[in-house]
């Protein structure tokens, strides 16, 4: 049942999905200054799972830990980085525009178009595979719902 190093992939990723599917990842390297804050006084803001992959590689990585440095961290895409867990597949959106982390009040702009708007697409396989699709290009990362309301 488990080897060496903790439960086999398909178990670790039946137990990702368990846990985590209709849920929202927050997938980072520290935050600066008052992002966190700042993110914490958005509506929902406080319910998104925050992990730090500055830790990782995990030894002995708990599910959550496993899902992001075996697929998640060799998209090698910006962080934060969120994640929008679903049935059928995790979309992948970075949150950073140039240098920066874009404000957080800007999440909610990004999920309104994350169906056809997110870097990547890794959809759930047999056992503990995922097949990616790459969606929008790196460098876009435009809240294009937020222009358009704002008419620009």
């Amino acid at each position: 049942m488990f080897g060496v190093f903790g439960p086999r992939p398909a178990q670790q990723m039946e137990r990702f999905r368990s846990r985590y599917t209709g849920r929202s990842l927050i997938v980072h390297q520290g935050f600066e200054g008052d992002w966190l804050e700042e993110l914490l006084k958005q509506p929902g803001g406080g319910g998104h799972f925050r992990i730090d992959s500055r830790r990782l590689p995990a030894r002995r990585p708990t599910p959550i830990e496993w899902l992001v440095q075996t697929h998640v961290l060799p998209l090698a895409l910006p962080q934060p980085l969120y994640l929008d867990v679903r049935e059928d597949a995790i979309l992948a959106r970075h949150l950073m525009r140039g240098e920066r982390a874009v404000h957080p009040s800007e999440i909610a702009w990004f999920l309104e178009e994350l169906d056809t708007r997110h870097h990547a697409r890794l959809e759930f396989a047999e056992n503990d595979r995922m097949t990616i699709r790459r969606g929008i290009p790196e460098t876009d990362n435009e809240a294009l719902s937020m222009l358009e309301q704002l008419g620009l």
